[in-house]
């Protein structure tokens, strides 16, 4: 089952791999259909199949194509005052893999997010599928994501080499490398475990970014570092983390710092949703959108891609945060 899960097809055979399920289901149907004379049966049967392919068609060719950006207004009380109205950009998980002849996507939510104005904007992981190649035909567009006091991010599970088939560990290093290479290339600060202070006349705020910190025993990366991504950091400090896994956030950020607002992504809002119901809320307590727990903030982004080129009742987004001195 671990391998399996490790798996990654080319994003649009999983588009045929729909086409077909479907198509499978639909012929079973109708053979049932043409053979019974009960007409509540083939109603049964024949509903749920209309909804399946009305799920799966807007899903494909629609949902996976939409965006929105979500505004969200938090207030702190340890803000500091320079820092009143500060404006962030959050987006995630691009997934850039799959948008292969879907480039005017990515276009779509480069001119998004430039056009909030943000004083920051923060990626918080996922930028590739599983090869650090496939980031270099977008290296342009992702050159012209800007912002006052710049772009900041850190690597999602994807961002690592555990998708590679058996890897030889050059291959692993020249994986990752390239990748972190590429976010360097295009003017974003990476934040492996690391921080950095963000000035407004005297004041200043923390941007820090744990690498990606998944739960023990699970098949993702436990590589955060909390105490060297606070390294010299001190307690009245205002800090943003980035965590592409929103799982460290109870297990690692709350119980050992006290980092005010905390942003990340992995879980996709699940892709699909149905009657309020996803499945990544089954697997993490906190699977899209904001959770606080008195003033300390966390908002996991629903992103804006997947390996998986499907949305249904999940709209890729684009998060404009804005900070308020309570």
């Amino acid at each position: 089952m671990k391998i399996l899960s490790l798996v990654l097809f080319s994003p649009d055979t999983y588009i045929y791999i729909g086409w077909g399920i479907i198509a499978f289901l639909s012929l079973i149907v109708g053979i049932v259909c043409w053979r019974t004379r009960k007409r509540w049966l083939r109603a049964l049967l024949l509903l749920p199949l209309l909804l399946l392919w009305c799920i799966f068609l807007y899903g494909t060719y629609v949902g996976f194509h939409e965006l929105e950006v979500v505004r969200v207004e938090l207030a702190f009380s340890d803000l500091p005052e320079a820092f009143d109205g500060y404006k962030i950009v959050h987006f995630s998980d691009l997934h850039l893999g799959t948008y292969e002849g879907r480039k005017d996507q990515v276009l779509r939510v480069v001119g998004s997010i430039n056009a909030q104005n943000a004083d920051m904007v923060v990626f918080t992981g996922d930028l590739k599928n599983k090869e650090a190649p496939e980031i270099k035909p977008y290296l342009p567009l992702l050159s012209a994501i800007k912002a006052k006091d710049g772009v900041y991010s850190v690597l999602g599970n994807h961002d690592y080499a555990i998708y590679l088939k058996n890897p030889t560990p050059i291959e692993v290093q020249q994986n990752q490398g390239m990748t972190e290479a590429y976010e360097d290339e295009v003017g974003w600060t990476l934040l492996m475990n690391g921080r950095v202070r963000i000035r407004r006349d005297s004041s200043n705020i923390v941007i820090a970014g744990m690498q990606n910190d998944g739960e023990p025993g699970g098949r993702f990366p436990q590589l955060g570092d909390i105490n060297s991504a606070l390294s010299g950091i001190s307690r009245n400090e205002f800090v943003i983390m980035l965590e592409h896994d929103p799982s460290a956030w109870k297990r690692k950020i709350l119980t050992h710092s006290h980092v005010q607002l905390t942003l990340s992504g992995h879980t996709h809002g699940g892709q699909f949703a149905l009657f309020g119901l996803t499945p990544a809320s089954f697997i993490y307590k906190e699977s899209n959108g904001l959770y606080k727990v008195g003033e300390r903030a966390l908002y996991v982004s629903k992103g804006v891609g997947g390996v998986v080129p499907f949305r249904f009742g999940t709209t890729p987004e684009i998060v404009v945060i804005t900070l308020k001195k309570k």
